[in-house]
């Protein structure tokens, strides 16, 4: 079996995977093997194009490479529809890669304006007879991990769940025993695999609750975990999310953290530990507290205006961590005033004033400021 990864892996938290250098490591920490398909990376139209004829395949897939889901229905700004296309001859392989990199990609988890892609995959691509999902990932209502499956996935899933959920099923796992053969031969019919396939179906997902729990995985998904006609069952396209607690025991995965892709601002306020996410709009938000950052959003919108930002303080605080958070959102030109809402109950509001005062005093502020501080 020749073990080339296909998996277009993805972190949150904007934290990705060279999946070239991926292979090995997943590989190695799992003992597992996946059956998976042949692919490269491409950084340029040459390379594009001398990796399709060095494919021995009937068909080449060319996947645009970016931290976003749904890019099979994205949009490219060079005109292109799909982030996915396929072709038989590898001629056009140029063609494609050409209004691919270096063009932005808009799907329905990018910003806006899109992602600029850098990076296309070219990979052999196999026939599907059937396309399933399965995933496994932690469910706080479970207290543990489990596993979701439908005997339909692919591209649409997202309405197959909305449409049909009696086509979705899901099985707590005990974290004692793991995933028991009777569980995974369960999930496997439920997925519709049959006769021999089902027996291989079994197996993968037993393996990939091996490689969940190896690599500290928050979800592990799979989609399509296919069927193809020569009656094989192969992990054909598939999204990790791994727990950045566990960041001291996955040096190796962490030490691919890509942040080319995200927002500077949010970079470089996970530096300081402060949670930020950028938004479309001019008022910055400055807010301790997941749940009251959002209800700020709301309120904002609520009466007319538009959040620029969710930042969440967090409740152990400290002054230098104020004056970043300050000096982040001014940094952010689309900001022409900046609400403080501090709800002092862990957080000391003396803390918040302190930094407060050192980031108008400093940053020369120009924007409007409104402070409230309860507590």
């Amino acid at each position: 079996l020749s073990l080339s990864l296909s998996l277009s892996l993805s972190l949150s938290l904007s934290l990705s995977l060279s999946l070239s250098l991926s292979l090995s490591l997943i590989l190695s920490l799992s003992h597992s093997l996946f059956l998976i398909l042949s692919f490269s990376l491409s950084f340029s139209l040459f390379l594009s194009l001398s990796l399709s004829f060095s494919f021995y395949a009937k068909e080449i897939v060319l996947k645009a490479q970016i931290l976003a889901g749904g890019r099979g229905k994205g949009v490219f700004d060079s005109g292109l529809k799909g982030g996915v296309h396929l072709t038989t001859d590898p001629a056009v392989v140029g063609e494609l890669a050409s209004k691919m990199l270096g063009y932005n990609l808009t799907t329905k988890q990018t910003p806006k304006d899109g992602v600029k892609v850098k990076t296309v995959m070219v990979a052999e691509a196999l026939d599907i007879s059937r396309e399933t999902y399965f995933a496994i990932l932690m469910d706080r209502a479970c207290n543990g991990p489990v596993m979701v499956g439908s005997p339909q996935g692919g591209m649409d899933i997202e309405e197959v769940a909305a449409r049909t959920p009696e086509l979705i099923f899901k099985e707590a796992i005990d974290i004692f025993e793991g995933v028991r053969d009777d569980q995974a031969l369960r999930m496997a019919a439920n997925l519709g695999f049959k006769g021999p396939l089902e027996r291989q179906a079994a197996d993968q997902i037993k393996k990939l609750y091996d490689l969940f729990l190896k690599v500290d995985a928050t979800q592990v998904e799979v989609n399509p975990l296919g069927e193809t006609p020569q009656g094989q069952v192969v992990c054909f396209d598939a999204k990790i999310n791994f727990d950045d607690n566990a960041e001291f025991r996955q040096k190796a995965v962490f030490a691919m953290d890509d942040t080319a892709e995200s927002d500077p601002i949010e970079t470089e306020a996970a530096k300081y530990d402060l949670k930020y996410i950028g938004l479309d709009g001019n008022i910055a938000c400055f807010v301790n507290g997941a749940g009251l950052a959002m209800a700020t959003c709301d309120i904002i919108d609520l009466h007319g205006g538009k959040p620029a930002n969710f930042l969440d303080l967090g409740g152990g605080v400290k002054e230098n961590q104020v004056y970043a958070a300050f000096k982040l959102l001014t940094a952010d030109p689309k900001v022409e005033a900046i609400l403080v809402n501090i709800f002092g109950g862990i957080v000391n509001c003396a803390i918040i004033a302190n930094g407060i005062t050192k980031a108008c005093r400093e940053l020369e502020l120009k924007v409007p400021l409104v402070v409230r501080l309860e507590g």
